[in-house]
Parts: C-alpha cells; sequence; structure tokens
C-alpha cells in the first residue's frame, strides 16, 4: 500500500505501535494522554487524519470526541475521524459483527440470548442482532437495564428483557441458539451440547455443557481495520494487520 504523509494519533500506545503502523506506510505519532479535549484539538490544527484510542483512554475520549450513538451507548471511544470536528466510534463492536460472519455462523431466524451486566456491556453485542436473529433474550443485573439495552434491538426483532436472577432465563436459554457473554460471569448449567458461545470477557477457556465456543481469534485484527478506516479512510485486510494487533495489544 502506497505510504501516507498525514500523521495518525496513538492516544495512550507505546513507542513499538507507532513502528509497527509505520510498516503499514502509515506515519504513526504518540501523544499525551493529559488534557484529551486539548490533545484532540491540536491534532485537528496540526492535520492529523484521526487517532487510534488505547483502552486505558477508550472511557475518557467519550466526552473528549463527537461521539456517534454506537459508541455513546457503549460509553467508549476507540477511534477518532478529524474531519470538520473530532468524530469518534467504537471499532470493537462492529468488529464482532464481521467475526460472526466471517465464521460462517448461521444467524438467520435463528435465536440468541445476550448475558451481560449493564447497557453498556450489552451495547457491544447490539451489531449482531442486526445479522437475521429472530429472537433475542437480553439478561442484565436489573430488568431495567435489560429493557434500556433491548429498545436498541431491530424492529422485527422480538426482545426478551430480564434480570439475570430471573427464573425464567434457563427456559430462555433452552430456547435460544447462541449465547453471547458480554459481562459478569457465565451461569452454571445454562450451557447445552446445541449451544454456540461467544465470550467477551476471555473468561471462558473452554465451552460449559459441551457447547461450542466460537473462535475469536480475528476479532482483534477485524475491529483494527475498521479503527484504520474511521481514524485514516485507508482499507486493509485483517490478515495484514496481525503484527500491528501484537504491537497494539
Amino acid at each position: 500500500m502506497q505510504a501516507s504523509d498525514t500523521p495518525l494519533a496513538l492516544i495512550g500506545y507505546p513507542a513499538p505501535a507507532a513502528r509497527a503502523l509505520r510498516e503499514l506506510g502509515l506515519v504513526a505519532l504518540s501523544t499525551p494522554t493529559d488534557h484529551l479535549k486539548e490533545v484532540m484539538d491540536a491534532c485537528m490544527t496540526l492535520g492529523f487524519s484521526g487517532a487510534l484510542v488505547h483502552r486505558s483512554q477508550e472511557v475518557r475520549a467519550v466526552e473528549a470526541t463527537q461521539a456517534d450513538a454506537s459508541a455513546r451507548r457503549v460509553g467508549r471511544v476507540d477511534a477518532v475521524a478529524f474531519t470538520a470536528g473530532a468524530h469518534g466510534t467504537f471499532a470493537l463492536a462492529d468488529a464482532l459483527g464481521d467475526t460472526l460472519e466471517a465464521s460462517g455462523y448461521a444467524a438467520r431466524g435463528a435465536s440468541a440470548l445476550l448475558l451481560g451486566t449493564d447497557v453498556h456491556d450489552l451495547a457491544l453485542a447490539l451489531p449482531l442482532t442486526r445479522m437475521g436473529f429472530s429472537a433475542v433474550g437480553v439478561a442484565a443485573a436489573s430488568t431495567p437495564d435489560a429493557e434500556r439495552a433491548a429498545r436498541d434491538l431491530p424492529a422485527g426483532v422480538r426482545a426478551f428483557p430480564l434480570s439475570r436472577q430471573d427464573s425464567a432465563l434457563v427456559g430462555l436459554a433452552e430456547r435460544a441458539d447462541l449465547l453471547v457473554l458480554t459481562g459478569g460471569h457465565f451461569p452454571a448449567g445454562l450451557a447445552q451440547p446445541y449451544h454456540t458461545i461467544i465470550d467477551l470477557t476471555g473468561q471462558l477457556q473452554t465451552a460449559p455443557g459441551g457447547a461450542t465456543l466460537l473462535d475469536m481469534t480475528g476479532l482483534h485484527a477485524r475491529r483494527l481495520a475498521r479503527q484504520l478506516a474511521h481514524a485514516t479512510g485507508q482499507r486493509f485486510h485483517a490478515e495484514e494487520l496481525t503484527g500491528a494487533v501484537a504491537a497494539l495489544a
């Protein structure tokens, strides 16, 4: 790919991250993290194309940018485009949808159960619900949180919000095909051999109950591809980004 001379800001990342991105033809420069709004303003003045935001700064970046709807739902920003303002997004959520699609999982007509703690972590899984699921259960620490998260499901998807303590959770899980853990613990005895599980928490080394644990090894490369597309306008294949993902971890 042709090298770009428009700099990309790296907010909260160490020097090796900048070197890894330069190997992709990107001029990447680390920036301070104090006074994040002022850092964003300085990047715009200096002509940066955008920024990648380290996970340690993602929550702060929401208030320092014009965050889009998906970023506001999650409460995090991981990429910024400096085009008539600092426009923040959270690329991880859509990268999850890319990963499920690439796995060949047959989502259309299936049902899913999202297991989280609050509106913010459940929002990570919302892009999955646009892939043709007919029914989606939403379980949070409280019923009001589950109901708030369910409001963002696509029109036409049957929603079943409930508390994680609700006795109906087991029955809802039995009718689901896909179980998605976005936060909290995975309830004992919930998984069955016919289930596929997505674990966004990193807790599960093996799938409980004889279920299938979906391979998520490509998630972070797809996330970086979306981050770079937002922040630089350049398109990369996930396969090109393996080395950069390791440096940005």
